[in-house]
């Protein structure tokens, strides 16, 4: 798996103050079709309506019925019910920026309607949530709830270190899933930035590893930027992209930006594994061979990894399945140490990396000036890390994980106390 996380905005969110509202007239500028449409949205929301006939046919194609209904229990599960719409602002006579009321939250977006009959809505983008009366309060108690072992934390960056502005076991290390590209991105930033590097050099694709990414599709040893990579790595966790970042960099290297970049324990991580060794170790048939992984010391599992038998395991596109599988074969770092990444990428890089790092930003961004993201998930493992600059200027880290080694993890659940870490550390 090791892929990033498209996060959907509409799932979940952070702290609002208005009241709930019948939907308000609409201005002359916009149509009696898309005021019809914006009555019937909430009852839509709720499962309720015919979806075909409100949603046009293009919209029905990218987003399923089934699909649809899922965020709208995972928008209910988070905030209630749709209770109407509270504000709108209209783009055209066809297309407004609006705000949903729920019973505990609302939801921001932007609607559109066909211009002709019958007016089917042809998008519908949510591009932000907020829980009514949210504080930091109510959001650690929320990830003390998650079942496992959960932290996360907010960091004032600018200093000589980060310096913690609340957190809840940042000290504590976790699994991370792709996560770990965060110090591949820091290293190739460092020696772009040393000089010795340039991200318009061109190297050739290397082994081919599982999905995520779209590298594994493409011509063995085609010419590749290391700026194509290390974007491809960053915004949609491109496995084979990585590992040829890892290996044009120099996997010593990457090893030594985990000690450079401050982790507390860079020995549980070392050496870094390349995706694709991770695949082949997490294989059940080596179940044997890294049942003792976790304590190795970096020279004994390199030489393992040198295995015959590992070598040939093959790559096993259906190797997770819907449970945790093989934890100890992970990167790992606590959401301090996260912290400290982010802003070894900050201040050590170029803004090139700034803006790799910014290409897919995991949420709403509009709450920052600058949001940089990088998650990371496998059955029982999600991470998240997120640097910003906040529209007064000031950097801010903000990190966490959740895994539990017998259950899978709720995404939606997790995302959804991120986005609200991130909105609180906005006004903080």
């Amino acid at each position: 798996m090791i892929r990033g996380i498209a996060v959907a905005l509409a799932l979940l969110g952070a702290s609002a103050g208005a009241a709930n509202a019948q939907t308000p007239p609409v201005a002359a500028a916009s149509s009696p079709a898309l005021q019809q449409r914006l009555d019937q949205l909430p009852a839509i929301l709720n499962g309720d309506g015919d979806y075909d006939a409100y949603f046009a046919a293009g919209f029905r194609d990218q987003v399923p019925e089934t699909k649809f209904r899922e965020l709208g229990k995972q928008l209910a599960t988070a905030m209630g019910k749709a209770t109407g719409v509270e504000q709108v602002t209209p783009l055209g006579p066809n297309e407004a920026m609006i705000v949903i009321g729920f019973e505990r939250g609302i939801a921001r977006g932007r609607i559109s309607v066909d211009a002709n009959a019958p007016h089917s809505v042809v998008g519908l983008l949510f591009t932000g949530t907020e829980m009514r009366g949210d504080s930091a309060a109510k959001i650690e108690a929320d990830f003390r709830a998650l079942p496992g072992n959960a932290g996360y934390g907010v960091y004032r960056l600018g200093g000589t270190v980060p310096v913690a502005v609340t957190q809840l076991n940042g000290d504590r290390a976790a699994p991370l899933g792709s996560g770990f590209k965060l110090w591949v991105l820091a290293e190739a930033a460092r020696q772009v930035k040393a000089g010795t590097r340039r991200w318009s050099d061109v190297v050739p694709i290397g082994k081919r590893s599982l999905p995520g990414g779209v590298l594994q599709s493409w011509p063995a040893g085609a010419p590749v930027t290391l700026h194509t990579l290390a974007t491809q790595m960053i915004s949609i966790s491109d496995n084979t992209a990585t590992d040829t970042l890892m290996t044009a960099l120099g996997r010593a290297n990457v090893d030594a930006m985990v000690r450079k970049s401050g982790v507390a324990n860079p020995d549980a991580s070392l050496p870094l594994l390349t995706t694709e060794e991770f695949f082949r170790l997490k294989h059940p048939s080596n179940a044997a061979l890294v049942a003792d992984w976790a304590t190795l010391t970096p020279e004994a599992r390199a030489k393992r990894l040198a295995d015959p038998k590992v070598k040939a395991t093959p790559l096993d596109a259906a190797l997770f399945g819907d449970k945790p599988l093989a934890l100890q074969i992970e990167w790992f770092a606590s959401p301090a140490d996260m912290a400290r990444v982010l802003d070894t990428i900050r201040t050590t890089g170029d803004e090139q990396a700034l803006a790799i790092l910014a290409v897919n930003p995991g949420g709403d961004a509009s709450r920052y000036a600058y949001q940089g993201f990088k998650g990371g998930s496998e059955p029982g493992v999600i991470s998240a890390s997120y640097l910003v600059r906040t529209k007064s200027g000031e950097w801010r880290a903000v990190t966490g994980n959740w895994h539990q080694s017998d259950a899978v993890v709720d995404q939606a659940r997790f995302f959804g106390l991120m986005n609200r870490v991130l909105t609180q550390a906005a006004k903080e």
